[in-house]
This record gives C-alpha cells, structure tokens and sequence, in this order.
C-alpha cells in the first residue's frame, strides 16, 4: 500500500519497515514514556538526535512530514508562551534557585524558567518523528496486530487500522475537491491571500464530511455483512513472527529505557539542576 500523500504509510526497503509492528509499537511506547519523565536535557537531547536519525535511516523525505513538523513546533511555541504568561516563575520554583535575565516584578524571566520550558520543547521535538516513524513505517494491518498481541481488544485495533489506513483517503479527497474549486475559479493556492484561503478552505470541509459519511457507512455496511466482531479473536494476515532484528531493536530501546533511570538516579530525581 505505497499512497502519494502528505501523511501515511509507504512500503520501503529499509530495515525499519521489516521491524514487527508490536516491537515497533513497545520501543515507540517504552522511549516516549520515559522522554516524558525525564527532564534531564542530555537524556532528552540524545532522544531528539535518535529520532531524527531514525527518520534519515527509514528515508522519509522532509516534505512528507513538514507540514506535521511547523504544525508541531507552532503548538508548541504558543504552549510555552501561555506557560511563560501564566507561570513566569515555576522554573525558580522548580530548580530552587533564581538566576534572572530581564524584567521585574510578576514577569521577571529567569535562567531558570528558561532551562525549564527549553526542556519542554525538547519533548515536543523528539517524540512527533518517533510518531513519523512508527506511522510511515509500519503496514496499518500489522500495526493493528500489533495493538492486539500487547493486550488491546482486536475491535478497537482494527479501528486503529482503519483510521490509518483511511487518512490518506481523506487527503486524497481534499485534494480532488480543492482542484475542483480551483477549476470553478475559486483561488486556494499559496498565491491566495490568507483570508482568500481560509475561505476556500471552509467551502471544502462540506463536501469532505459527507464524502466521510459515505465511507464510513461503506465500511460499516462491509463489516456487517462480513460478521465482523461475531468472535473473540480474529487471525491477522498481516502478522510477522519475532526476528533477530526484532530482539536487537528491543535490546536497543531497554538500554535507553536503563540510560533514562541511571540519570534519574544520579539526578536523585527527575530533574537535572546545573543551578546548583
């Protein structure tokens, strides 16, 4: 299933598409995990590197996720925004000391607010291409096998695969409408002015929700007359047998896991404080 769109899977040769879903799926949960517990930024900068990297060895093309990636980066920046309007001076609190940089008052800006909210960007900017990886790579049957053989109800992981496998779909559809309103003279290009844009953009969504309904009811038509949910478990044909590969992956993504609990014990906490 090799799709020309924006966001989806695409079968590749690299070795990461041979990983199994459910590995993929544990190392992917097992790093995050662990990201969102540390603040320690050595820990967190080698997790950006790492997962940078893998998108270079999994040969996902820059395009294919820079809209996700700007998206990403601006929710993030409006996030540390509100938290630097709102909590100014959680960092001093946090770390126990206070280095300040300018301002005064309610809104003086320290060292430490800063340190605090950089390692915050820091989880943001390592765990969306983990996300790209895990999705560009994995086939959507594998990855619902995947859910399923670590514990999740085979209904709900087919619904995962479904989703996956319907997003290119959707981006397929908006692409049609839009070519059809540009045709009837409607500018929506990058040429448009933003507010020409926006516009065009709510004239699509209509046409894009019931072209949705439709799909939906076709699909929820298709497995009803195929009995879908009829038994309590289900054979998948896209599941794959643990490799050698596998089991270096997971020995890969425990010795992390253990780097991330050293430092937390080294750091008698969550938090590495150069303050002190």
């Amino acid at each position: 299933m090799a799709v020309n769109s924006l966001f989806g899977y695409k079968a590749r040769d690299t070795w990461l598409n041979q990983i199994t879903g459910t590995v993929k799926l544990v190392g992917f949960l097992a790093l995050t995990t662990m990201g969102m517990i540390s603040y320690d930024t050595r820990f967190l900068l080698f997790l950006v590197l790492l997962s940078f990297f893998l998108i270079q060895t999994a040969h996902i093309k820059y395009h294919e996720y820079a809209l996700l990636l700007k998206l990403a980066i601006v929710f993030a920046i409006l996030n540390l925004v509100m938290i630097t309007v709102l909590a100014p001076q959680y960092g001093v609190a946090l770390y126990g000391t206070r280095h300040v940089l300018f301002g005064s008052g309610y809104f003086t800006i320290t060292q430490e607010q800063v340190f605090y909210e950089f390692n915050l960007f820091l989880k943001y900017l390592f765990s969306l291409p983990l996300s790209i990886v895990l999705l560009f790579t994995t086939n959507p049957s594998e990855f619902a096998a995947g859910l399923n053989k670590i514990g999740i109800p085979y209904k709900i992981a087919y619904a995962f695969a479904i989703t996956l496998r319907y997003i290119p779909d959707v981006q397929s559809d908006y692409q049609t409408i839009s070519f059809a309103h540009q045709a009837r003279g409607y500018e929506i290009s990058k040429k448009a002015t933003l507010w020409q844009r926006a516009k065009g953009g709510t004239q699509i969504i209509l046409p894009l929700v019931f072209s949705s309904l439709n799909r939906i009811d076709t699909i929820s038509q298709a497995m009803e007359l195929r009995r879908f949910g009829r038994y309590g478990q289900r054979s998948w044909y896209q599941s794959q047998k643990m490799a050698f590969r596998d089991i270096m992956v997971l020995v890969g993504a425990i010795i992390v896991v253990l780097m991330g609990f050293g430092l937390l014990f080294l750091n008698n906490g969550r938090l590495y404080n150069p303050f002190r």
